[in-house]
C-alpha cells in the first residue's frame, strides 16, 4: 500500500513541474551571474583587466548574497559557460530546437 502512494506522490511531482515548466517556470537558484554582469566582465577582460580587479565593482542583484560582490570561482564558472556556448554554438542550436520539437508533441493532442 505504501508502493503505490509513493508511486501517486511521484506522479503528481511530475505532473506538477510538467505542467510549470510548459508556462516557463523552471525551479532552483537564480543565476548569481546575469548577463549584464557577464558583458561588463568580458568588455573590461578585453581591455586588459584581471578577473580579481573586476570582481569587487560586481554586486550580485538577488539571494542570500543580495549587494555583494560574487565568487571569483563564480565569475570564472560563467566565463567558462560563455566560452561553451561560443565554441560550439551548432550544439546549443540543436538542443534548443530539439527541446521545442518534444514541447510541440507533448502539447499535441494524442
Amino acid at each position: 500500500m505504501a508502493e503505490t502512494e509513493r508511486e501517486n506522490i511521484r506522479e503528481a511531482t511530475l505532473e506538477g513541474l510538467d505542467t510549470a515548466a510548459r508556462k516557463g517556470k523552471h525551479g532552483g537558484r537564480p543565476p548569481v551571474i546575469t548577463d549584464d554582469m557577464l558583458h561588463t566582465v568580458l568588455r573590461r577582460r578585453a581591455n586588459g583587466e584581471t578577473v580579481e580587479t573586476i570582481q569587487p565593482d560586481l554586486l550580485t542583484p538577488t539571494g542570500r548574497r543580495k549587494g555583494q560582490s560574487p565568487s571569483l570561482s563564480s565569475i570564472y564558472r560563467a566565463l567558462a559557460e560563455h566560452e561553451k556556448t561560443q565554441a560550439y554554438p551548432e550544439a546549443i542550436e540543436a538542443a534548443h530546437s530539439d527541446f521545442a520539437a518534444l514541447q510541440q508533441r507533448d502539447l499535441s493532442p494524442a
